[in-house]
């Protein structure tokens, strides 16, 4: 049986619910980043307050900080953290770009040197799961090597052909029970490859499927059309996850292919540099002009931030480097994404998806627009 259930549907983009083992969550789905297990500075139940149905964390750094170990005394990730909702965790594949300086990559297994305190850490596939399942994950991915733009079709040909034996392994080792288990479709920049690794790794019978590699420096046409490619791979009944992608306009293109889950670190990483999302675009509280502005960052906005404190008041905090500024705006940052996917559940089930993407992306500035025009999948 399905993970997901499908209610309505309007063109590809359908709306819809995941079940997990500690609830369900609607999708379409934004799921805040928690990398060390906690969305920074904002309390769980501030997240509930924002909307926040589902929440990514990073399996590589919990092994290594504070260790599996200590988690499972504890009581697994949910009790460590205070957080009751599900937990999907990423295996560390990214890490193979972000860190790949300190990276080794193997087709047996991959060796990360620890950031911390310069150990080494050697995951194979199964250990990746296994890690993931320790940590009491309601989704567990599997692990792969995405690759930057720019990549060489050579190396980028490679990294494909590992990836899918590492689904393979994965999912031998799958851990049953209460885990779902995601596979990851790689495939680098060549819309062919990218359709073949997807349907390779549909075929390996995952609970859901995941689009990688993609958000990494390309052309904006150029992720749609390799999303594209990835969708015409993968079937209909299972959840589809786009992993890193996190502004409205690239959002909704998305939904709109029929993708379902979403993840970034946009919202918390734009809240830490003074960077509020807006209706209207991207909204710099350091700038002079917020100095006297006494308006809240949005108007009609209920969230703890524009409930309660102006611009002014925001600009002035960053000024003093108080960290409160951080938190009111990613509550804030966090409370837009999550009504912009709350906005598209509803267009999707009035049958009324296209004007309501067309209406979000006229108010957007031209530094978060992205082409309208989405591929047929």
């Amino acid at each position: 049986m399905s993970a997901l259930t499908v209610d309505a549907r309007d063109g590809s983009a359908r709306a819809g619910r995941v079940v997990t083992a500690h609830g369900a969550f609607d999708v379409p789905a934004f799921m805040p980043v928690g990398t060390h297990g906690a969305v920074r500075s904002v309390h769980p139940a501030e997240l509930r307050a924002c909307g926040v149905q589902v929440l990514l964390c990073n399996a590589y750094h919990l092994a290594l900080r504070p260790g599996v170990a200590l988690i499972r005394r504890a009581g697994g990730l949910h009790r460590f953290m205070g957080w009751e909702g599900p937990i999907l965790t990423d295996s560390g594949g990214y890490q193979l770009v972000s860190l790949a300086g300190v990276a080794a990559v193997e087709d047996d297994a991959v060796t990360f040197v620890s950031p911390y305190d310069g150990s080494r850490l050697r995951v194979r596939p199964e250990d990746a799961v296994r890690i993931q399942a320790d940590l009491g994950a309601d989704v567990v991915m599997c692990l792969d090597q995405p690759v930057v733009w720019g990549t060489a079709d050579g190396v980028a040909a490679q990294a494909t052909q590992r990836t899918l034996r590492w689904a393979e392994r994965c999912r031998a080792a799958a851990p049953g029970g209460p885990h779902l288990l995601f596979g990851i479709a790689q495939g680098g920049f060549d819309t062919e490859a990218r359709r073949q690794a997807a349907m390779a790794t549909s075929a390996l019978g995952f609970d859901g499927l995941a689009i990688g590699g993609l958000s990494v420096g390309e052309p904006g046409e150029v992720m749609l059309e390799m999303a594209a490619a990835s969708l015409d791979g993968m079937p209909s009944d299972l959840p589809r996850y786009f992993m890193g992608l996190g502004t409205d306009a690239e959002l909704l293109a998305m939904v709109a292919m029929g993708v379902d889950m979403f993840d970034c670190v946009v919202p918390t990483r734009l809240a830490r540099n003074a960077t509020a999302l807006t209706r209207e675009g991207r909204l710099a509280l350091r700038r002079a002009a917020c100095r006297d502005d006494l308006r809240p960052v949005e108007d009609g906005c209920g969230c703890l931030c524009c409930r309660d404190f102006s611009r002014a008041y925001l600009r002035h905090l960053f000024a003093a480097g108080d960290i409160l500024a951080h938190r009111l705006v990613t509550i804030h940052n966090l409370t837009h994404l999550q009504r912009l996917m709350e906005g598209a559940r509803d267009a999707i089930r009035r049958r009324d998806f296209a004007a309501y993407r067309e209406g979000v992306g006229s108010r957007l500035g031209n530094e978060e627009r992205i082409a309208q025009t989405t591929p047929v999948n």
